[in-house]
């Protein structure tokens, strides 16, 4: 079967089942499509930390909290604007392509490029006509000069999305990891360069915060370009079409009816991290009795580590994008066992990612805060890291899960299992940080304990709803056992390493009330090295329970001469 000149995105490699008799490319598979996108996101992450890592300690506290308050504003409009495009595009240029419509699928991009467009303008108008309005409903006035930096990163983001739909539907990840690269490029050099600039020269925390910030703008516009030269090269080498494409009413119908229940259940997030930092704001001046510049500077520490945080979740984005057009590929041929194990393969894939991630935050949150942002609150992020550790697993299996329902064309239901979580997140927000004993870190509770229940409940209704049964114990039970033994061998280490490095003494610095603690050197080092020992322990243990398989390395570029090396059953 021939996709418009192309190979069909789905080539099998779990046992013996095989779609419609056809041999698929497996550079266009799940995995190869995946591999492709997490190398990008490596890139993409290590360049970010390169970039809020530095910022959070060239501006202040205070200059973080305006670029995130900022920042939630803009991921809002982004969802709203092209949350669910992207998704249904690739969707529905996927299934035409399995089929071998290629004038459906050009038919099916144009439409959806003339949607994001028209909802990119009226978002960028929003933030730009706007600017106090917004930063006064959320409780922080000194964030508006942020939000109107950030105004034409929304004009450009929506083509740029439209643009990265169409090429993940003919699972073709390359242009969509660059895109990503560029865009990250331009954010690490504008702003880092504008920040310290404006903080050279005295400017206000405000301010400083919108020149850091200015820098997406600049990314998405350069990121859309490239894209749009990767367009018209794609789109000169495929074949004319002979099908009939469906009439632009019916199209547009598909779009909207995929399009708009996943857009509401990822504007939930949106919104409850909107309502959550109105919230914080509000009552920790309130009923915790902090001026506006306290507050600040609180908030300012809580994202931090939240910062932090948000890493190993950025690690799921290449299987949420990718699950979704092997999935449907599967469905579109009839091929729903292979669907269910594909999403099998999805969870398992991600819990041997998002577990040891999270163990690592929680066991060495202290360590790592001194290791990177020494300069802020420690013993209170830290506090907060521990939380948010636990909070990241449950994050990403909550993304995995919203993919694989959404590929299930179960679109309604994350929807419903997000706004539970997230109405439980803002009670607890509000009671919590009002509470003068507990005030910021009443967020990072109601954070864990939101994802959480979420998290549970997605996995519950894929047990109940996939047509072949699930083994979670297969997802779960051995990444588990690994990433526990690699966060007692982390802990182990750091703790003996400290103690190593203080007795050296040339790593001792003075700590509170006079006594000796590690010196900035002494804790990178002793920090690097439970690091390494810990990946170390986990690897082993993941070979010897063989918690991975040959068939899921098979999925993946190499992933058979690998696993000969590995010597995979």
């Amino acid at each position: 079967m021939k996709c418009a000149g192309m190979p069909c995105p789905w080539y099998s490699a779990l046992g013996k089942v095989e779609i419609m008799a056809n041999s698929y490319s497996k550079k266009n598979s799940f995995f190869g499509g995946a591999a492709i996108l997490t190398a990008g996101i490596i890139v993409v992450k290590l360049i970010g930390a390169l970039y809020k890592i530095p910022l959070g300690n060239i501006i202040s506290e205070a200059a973080f909290a305006d670029f995130n308050t900022a920042y939630y504003i803009y991921s809002l409009l982004i969802i709203v604007s092209t949350g669910g495009l992207p998704v249904a595009l690739s969707k529905l240029v996927s299934e035409a392509n399995a089929l071998g419509r290629g004038n459906q699928v050009r038919k099916v991009f144009r439409l959806a490029l003339t949607a994001f467009c028209s909802l990119g303008v009226l978002c960028c108008l929003v933030m730009v006509l706007f600017p106090n309005q917004l930063a006064a409903l959320m409780n922080n006035t000194h964030s508006a000069p942020s939000i109107l930096a950030l105004a034409p990163a929304l004009f450009f983001i929506c083509p740029l999305s439209a643009l990265r739909g169409y090429f993940q539907g003919h699972s073709l990840m390359a242009p969509t990891a660059v895109s990503q690269i560029i865009e990250a490029l331009c954010k690490l050099v504008i702003g880092l360069i504008l920040a310290t600039l404006l903080v050279s020269q005295g400017a206000e925390d405000s301010f400083t915060a919108a020149g850091a910030i200015f820098g997406v703008s600049v990314g998405c516009a350069l990121a859309m370009v490239y894209m749009l030269f990767c367009y018209r090269s794609h789109h000169r080498t495929l074949p004319a079409g002979s099908d009939r494409p469906a009439p632009s009413r019916d199209i547009l119908s598909s779009l909207i009816k995929l399009a708009i229940p996943i857009t509401l259940a990822s504007s939930v997030i949106s919104i409850a991290n909107i309502l959550d930092t109105s919230i914080i704001f509000g009552r920790l001046q309130d009923a915790a009795s902090f001026t506006e510049d306290q507050a600040r500077v609180l908030k300012g520490v809580y994202d931090k580590a939240m910062t932090l945080y948000n890493l190993p979740s950025a690690f799921m984005t290449p299987f949420t994008v990718s699950v979704i057009p092997a999935v449907s590929a599967a469905r579109a041929v009839r091929n729903h066992r292979l669907g269910a194990q594909i999403s099998e393969t999805a969870l398992r894939t991600t819990a041997l990612i998002a577990i040891p991630a999270g163990v690592g935050l929680c066991v060495l949150s202290e360590p790592i805060i001194c290791l990177l942002y020494p300069t802020t609150d420690v013993a209170l992020a830290s506090w907060m890291l521990r939380v948010l550790g636990v909070a990241s697993v449950c994050v990403c299996f909550m993304l995995i899960c919203n993919a694989i329902m959404q590929a299930h064309r179960l679109v309604t239901l994350p929807m419903f299992t997000t706004v539970i979580g997230c109405v439980l997140k803002i009670v607890l927000t509000y009671f919590l940080v009002g509470n003068p004993a507990l005030n910021i870190r009443g967020g990072s509770i109601s954070t864990l304990v939101c994802f959480g229940l979420i998290a549970l409940l997605d996995l519950i209704i894929i047990k109940f709803s996939l047509p072949r049964s699930l083994s979670y114990v297969r997802v779960f039970l051995k990444p588990a056992l690994a990433a526990g033994a690699m966060g007692l061998a982390a802990w182990a280490v750091y703790g003996l390493l400290s103690r190593l490095l203080l007795g050296l003494g040339a790593f001792q610095a003075a700590g509170e009330n006079g006594t000796l603690a590690l010196s900035g050197t002494g804790n990178a080092l002793a920090t690097m090295g439970a690091i390494g020992v810990g990946a170390v322990v986990y690897f082993a243990l993941v070979l010897l329970t063989q918690a991975i398989s040959r068939a899921d390395l098979s999925l993946m570029p190499k992933g058979d001469r690998i696993a000969r090396l590995l010597r995979l059953p």
